[in-house]
Parts: C-alpha cells; sequence; structure tokens
C-alpha cells in the first residue's frame, strides 16, 4: 500500500510521462507535492521502486518508467500547476544518447541502442575539448587533433564542439560526472536551455540559463549545487546543449 505522498508522486509522473513522453523534473515534484527539498523526492522515488512502481532508465535524462499503477487507478488526477503562459518555448532536455561502447560509431557503423538492427551511417567529426572546469576558457580546453564521431543526427546546420564533464552538478537532468556532451556553438540563449556559460572571461560552466531583466542565473541540476547569480555583463553564452554520449 501506498503512503498519500508516494500515490501523488507516482500519478504525477504517470500523467506528464503519458502526455508529454519525459516525467518532470525534481523541482517540478517538489513544487506539485508541496515538499520543501529535492532529498524528499528521492526518497519518494526510491519507495516507489523498491515496490515495482517505478523504474528509472540509467540511459536517458529524467528516465523514469512507470511499471505499474494502483489497483484501481482509472487515470491521474491533474498535480501540475499550469505553466506560466508564453515563458519559455524552450523544450526538456532530451539528449540523444549514444551508450555503451562507441568505437561503432566512430567507425561510421551505429548500432542501435534496442539491438534490432546496424544502422549505416557516415560519422561527423567534432573537435573534442578537455573537461569544462573553473577557470578555463572553453578555447583553452581545446587539444588540437582531438576529435569525436557523432552520427549526422545528433547535428544538424551550424558549428558544433564535444566537451568532457567534470563533476555532479546537472546530474538530475541526466548529464553525469565523465559524459561527453555535444554543444551547438552560439552566443545567445533562450530562457531554459542548458548552456556552456563563461563568467567573466574566466570560469566556463554548463548550467541551465535563465534571464530576468538585467540578471542571469545559472542553474545546476543537483540539489547539493548552488544556483549563481550574475549581472548580465558578465557572462557569455558559447553554446547549448544538443546531444549527450555516455560509455559503459
Amino acid at each position: 500500500m501506498l503512503t498519500r505522498k508516494q500515490h501523488e508522486l507516482l500519478m504525477l509522473i504517470h500523467e506528464r510521462v503519458t502526455a508529454e513522453g519525459v516525467a518532470p523534473s525534481f523541482d517540478e515534484m517538489k513544487d506539485a507535492l508541496g515538499l520543501k527539498s529535492k532529498s524528499g523526492i528521492h526518497r519518494l522515488i526510491t519507495a516507489l521502486e523498491e515496490r515495482g512502481f517505478l523504474r528509472r532508465l540509467a540511459h536517458r535524462a529524467r528516465a523514469l518508467e512507470v511499471v505499474r499503477l494502483p489497483e484501481g487507478t482509472r487515470s491521474a488526477t491533474s498535480l501540475m500547476p499550469p505553466r506560466p503562459a508564453a515563458r519559455s518555448n524552450v523544450a526538456p532536455f532530451r539528449p540523444s544518447v549514444i551508450k555503451g561502447d562507441f568505437s561503432a560509431v566512430l567507425s561510421g557503423r551505429a548500432v542501435d541502442p534496442r539491438g534490432a538492427m546496424d544502422v549505416e551511417r557516415a560519422a561527423i567529426a567534432l573537435p573534442l575539448y578537455g573537461k569544462i572546469a573553473a577557470g578555463t576558457p572553453i578555447e583553452a580546453l581545446r587539444d588540437q587533433g582531438t576529435q569525436v564521431e557523432v552520427p549526422p543526427d545528433m547535428v544538424g546546420s551550424g558549428d558544433f564542439y564535444a566537451l568532457k564533464i567534470a563533476g555532479d552538478s546537472m546530474q538530475d537532468e541526466g548529464i553525469l560526472d565523465g559524459d561527453t556532451v555535444v554543444i551547438q556553438r552560439c552566443d545567445t540563449a533562450e530562457t531554459g536551455q542548458i548552456v556552456v556559460a563563461l563568467i567573466d572571461d574566466q570560469e566556463a560552466t554548463l548550467k541551465r540559463f535563465r534571464k530576468k531583466g538585467n540578471t542571469i542565473a545559472l542553474e545546476p541540476a543537483n540539489a547539493a549545487h548552488k544556483v549563481q547569480l550574475f549581472g548580465a555583463e558578465r557572462v557569455k553564452v558559447q553554446g547549448r546543449l544538443v546531444g549527450l554520449i555516455r560509455k559503459y
């Protein structure tokens, strides 16, 4: 038998996954259930996993799968507060993920992750920069001659580069230490996008970007890290996140 909060969270996740194909963020879950911290959400999700109602899919961002609903449940009651109209038209980050040994991609032959078929495609080589780290501008991270190849459907038109992730500040978005992210180079961003931001021409970081007036907030996806606020003149956007590569 589920507790009231466990039941509310399960139905909330079921409703959002059914409607949008992706679970709500931990912040949205926290606000919808009226909890003070995301640690309470972690405990509820763990409890639902242990009882066989939820399953986490480690290779996808925000990946929660509803395995079953409580007996007698027909439909979910909407728990999500209305989204502010026209606040942002940015969709939640749903990265294209290459998992496992991606030497297949490097050879130009990509393997369907479900194991159903091999797909012939020409790989695209992107410059691979070093680990994103405090105190280092992006351009200084580049190791000349080092590249990573990705399938063409991960990138579109424009200029792209790859970057190694160091740290856990974006783990709740499914972006983990050691991952390689694919970045589309740009110098502007919309509120809600995950971007590479250069602070004071010195510190490079990957965070969710929000702008209000002349203030920019760089938001982590980990309760252990704090939101950083800066004047707009202190932050330069160096690209936005479009994909992710993980090696198991």
